[in-house]
């Protein structure tokens, strides 16, 4: 039982599944006594599932009681009081963490401890023998620096607390790629890895690229409902909700998209991620466009990073192109000329487009005026409320659409071979900088039509257009300057 817990953070009712689910059943029918002999060993650290303390505001003042979620870290904001079977008594529960089931104050949460390691990091390799880790995963030259420094920073000395490492590469540069060096380094040493990405429908996509990858290792894909959350693997694949189960487990920790929704500006999925990783592991972070305080710890020399500015087909990106337009309310039912002369030369080109509205209710309007003025062309529309979203991208995929016309919702992980990219009011506030690099990103991915047209259709030019383009061209500039672009004749 010690075993298999170290490195979990579960409740009495998680941990009572996860003995039933390893055949446990001496554990599981005596468990009260299990978990004390194991805590009196000092294996398992035991906590109640809300802790709460009187503060003072201020010196003057008259204290406060502050509750906080032992297994989240949310405070006040989210908890509430309710009557409780339990202890007979008014209980305060955790609401933000509700769906991984109820955490309340006199809930029990239990830490599985894990057994110190000798260090290996760094002792056994020179570079030479990291180069050869490297060369065998055929990368590009800008995805090889970029893995040939990760490896120098794994490699790097002892820590007394878990490193940084921050890969910034732009939208289809092979990101997924690039970390199987890292992957491959740590197994070798006897070291667990967890890749973990905001959402769902990623990991489902990354599973069968790992397990093609790393044959011979095990892989564990947990999510909302997986039947292997009680499982333990070399290499577990996760969404970040289901790292609150997670105690000191893992000896890298690589986490894809740090800028996306939910994991960004969410505390309680950065809290659960900061807690997962060993006291002497590594974070490699994922972004095409990272948060600002990212960038500026990178750019101030507190963050160790590399940027990865060029695809993998060695094209440079294209720079989005402004168009001006009255706004959309004002069309009457009718596209402005220059947009329309512009979604004509994409259409007659042979490229799929993606329209993007920076509003849902704009999605079925805007889908009505593409469908009068192109009647020859397939025009859908899609949003987070669309119970038929997964079936449209599909056919839009396979083709079968030729307009699509989308929020931010598909602004990432929907790859067409040659698409090009309308973003419609562009000057939205809903619009931030990063948002429209990854849109923007959604043109040009395929070695077969590195050059798709990207335009921002806006009424006025914003600062976050700006920024934008800006930072486009300044990855443009880096990979030439670096010798990563392909020479044309």
């Amino acid at each position: 039982m010690e075993r298999l817990l170290a490195g979990r953070c579960f409740s009495k009712e998680e941990l009572l599944r996860f003995l039933d689910h390893h055949g446990l059943q001496k554990a599981l029918s005596q468990w009260t006594s299990y978990v004390q002999a194991a805590y009196l060993r000092g294996r398992l650290k035991l906590t109640g599932g809300v802790e709460r303390e009187r503060r003072r505001q201020f010196p003057w003042s008259r204290p406060e009681l502050h509750y906080r979620c032992c297994r989240c870290g949310t405070g006040n904001e989210k908890m509430y009081p309710a009557d409780c079977i339990h202890c007979s008594g008014p209980c305060v529960y955790c609401e933000e963490c509700l769906t991984m089931g109820r955490m309340q104050t006199c809930s029990l949460l239990l830490y599985g401890l894990s057994v110190d390691r000798e260090d290996t990091r760094g002792s056994l390799e020179g570079q030479a023998d990291r180069d050869s880790t490297i060369a065998k995963w055929g990368l590009s030259p800008a995805q090889t620096e970029a893995a040939r420094q990760g490896l120098a920073f794994l490699a790097g000395g002892n820590r007394r607390e878990p490193g940084r490492f921050l890969i910034w590469a732009v939208t289809g540069a092979g990101k997924t790629e690039m970390i199987f060096p890292f992957i491959d380094y740590e197994l070798h040493r006897g070291r667990k890895v967890l890749i973990a990405t905001p959402r769902r429908d990623v990991v489902l996509e990354l599973q069968p690229r790992l397990k093609r990858a790393f044959p011979d290792r095990s892989v564990v894909t947990l999510y909302g409902g997986s039947e292997e959350r009680w499982d333990q693997g070399e290499i577990t694949l996760s969404t970040t909700h289901q790292l609150l189960r997670f105690y000191r487990s893992f000896d890298l920790v690589i986490i894809d998209e740090i800028d996306a929704f939910p994991y960004h500006n969410n505390p309680m999925l950065q809290a659960a991620a900061q807690r997962v990783c060993t006291s002497d592991g590594a974070y490699v972070l994922l972004s095409a466009t990272p948060p600002a305080g990212f960038i500026r710890d990178a750019e101030q020399g507190r963050l160790e990073h590399v940027k990865v500015p060029v695809r993998f087909h060695r094209h440079p990106l294209p720079v989005p192109r402004i168009l001006m337009i009255k706004v959309m309310s004002g069309w009457k039912g009718r596209l402005p000329s220059n947009l329309k002369t512009a979604l004509q030369r994409s259409i007659d080109r042979g490229a799929q487009l993606f329209v993007f509205v920076p509003k849902i209710r704009e999605v079925e309007p805007t889908v009505e005026v593409l469908r009068r003025q192109f009647p020859g062309c397939s025009v859908e529309g899609t949003s987070s409320q669309d119970p038929h979203r997964a079936d449209k991208v599909t056919n839009f995929r396979q083709g079968n659409i030729r307009l699509l016309v989308t929020t931010t919702i598909l602004e990432r992980g929907v790859t067409v071979p040659r698409t090009d990219v309308f973003i419609l009011e562009a000057d939205s506030g809903t619009f931030d900088s990063a948002a429209l690099v990854q849109m923007a990103g959604r043109a040009g991915r395929s070695k077969d039509d590195p050059n798709g047209r990207v335009f921002f259709a806006a009424a006025a030019h914003t600062q976050s257009q700006a920024r934008a383009i800006r930072q486009i061209r300044q990855m443009n500039r880096l990979a030439k300057r670096k010798g990563y672009l392909l020479e044309h004749p």
